[in-house]
């Protein structure tokens, strides 16, 4: 009988696909998402927009006028700039581009995406550890990468799931010191954290990962970036997808970026909403709190993460819990300020149960 399974890289057999499960009528905290509606003029003008995209032909390859604008945004050249469907085509792009067949250095715990997209290329990823307080050691850095031939390292500040931001000066003894190249993925920058961008001056081998699904509330339509020297950027239109940025989440991308008062009024109420659940997190009893300088807080507290866990969903709230990547953490995206209050009222219910 034919086994598919059989024809496939040994080592993918291994993976999991990734099966998200659907907790229907629950306020949803799990994901880092913008809590807040898009726009309503943002939405008019995309509306509006629509008829004029032209779907039968393929859209621009690269994104030259979404490209245009985020170089005004994020203060580079248009052709420092390669856009992606979401970061995370990006990140697998890097790992074939660089490291497969060969090591790529990640600073662990962050995002499991680097794992698992370095073992799609065909790469061995290193994770080294962080310190108990999740800070990076650059000279650990440096030697896991002179120790294993890395040509790649990937560190993300402020780090998902831990939500503190490395040093500036951390993350340049790290590149002074390695010919590497050292992605920085800044997909929280807009909420905390030093900008990178300055480093792309001084130093070629720097690339910064962006994104619009989190601040700019675009996760639906998948749309990220990488900031690097144009070199770099050419190295991976090599690799990149002809028409892999639809022409739809283009256009919405740029109408986004026009709206960027809006969007940074609503980033401000996200990290004060952010500073505020720290709080009231903090003076719950057995809760261990980790600053953030992302939109989610990561935390501990004395009970069971996977009864924690369940129990909020009984009670129609949706965390998330870190399970064999970090057993016993869990982590809560910021919501409004109803939503956070329904997640407070929930947590403080079940402590209270156990007592």
């Amino acid at each position: 009988m034919f086994n598919p399974s059989l024809l496939m890289r040994e080592d993918l057999r291994r993976l999991k696909p990734y099966q998200p499960h659907d907790y229907p009528d629950t306020v949803k905290l799990d994901a880092n998402e913008n809590p807040y509606p898009f726009p309503a003029e943002a939405l008019e003008e995309i509306g509006a927009m629509v008829g004029r995209v032209d779907f039968p032909r393929y859209p621009d390859p690269v994104a030259n006028d979404l490209r245009r604008d985020l170089a005004d945004y994020a203060g580079v050249q248009p052709e420092q700039i390669l856009v992606g469907n979401g970061s995370d085509e990006i990140i697998l792009n890097l790992a074939m581009a660089f490291g497969g067949g060969r090591s790529v250095v990640i600073a662990a715990p962050t995002f499991s995406m680097y794992r698992i997209d370095s073992q799609i290329a065909g790469a061995e990823p290193v994770e080294v550890p962080r310190s108990d307080n999740f800070d990076i050691n650059a000279g650990v850095m440096v030697m896991a990468v002179r120790g294993t031939g890395a040509k790649l390292m990937i560190l993300c500040s402020p780090n998902n799931p831990t939500g503190n931001a490395t040093k500036m000066e951390v993350i340049e003894e790290i590149v002074d010191n390695t010919d590497a190249l050292v992605v920085v993925d800044q997909a929280y920058i807009e909420f905390g954290g030093e900008d990178c961008v300055r480093l792309l001056d001084k130093y070629p081998n720097v690339a910064i990962l962006r994104t619009f699904s989190k601040a700019f509330g675009l996760a639906g339509l998948r749309v990220g970036y990488l900031l690097a020297s144009p070199a770099v950027i050419n190295e991976l239109m090599r690799i990149k997808q002809p028409y892999n940025l639809n022409s739809f989440s283009q256009m919405s991308a740029r109408v986004a970026l026009k709206y960027l008062p809006r969007f940074k009024a609503q980033w401000q109420k996200i990290i004060a909403h952010r500073d505020e659940l720290s709080q009231q997190l903090s003076k719950m009893p057995g809760l261990e709190v980790y600053p953030s300088d992302a939109n989610f807080i990561l935390f501990r507290t004395g009970l069971d993460a996977d009864f924690v866990h369940s129990r909020l969903i009984e009670k129609k709230v949706l965390i998330r819990n870190l399970g064999k990547d970090m057993p016993g953490y869990l982590r809560v995206s910021v919501g409004t300020a109803q939503e956070n209050a329904v997640f407070i009222k929930a947590l403080s219910e079940i402590i209270g149960e156990v007592k």
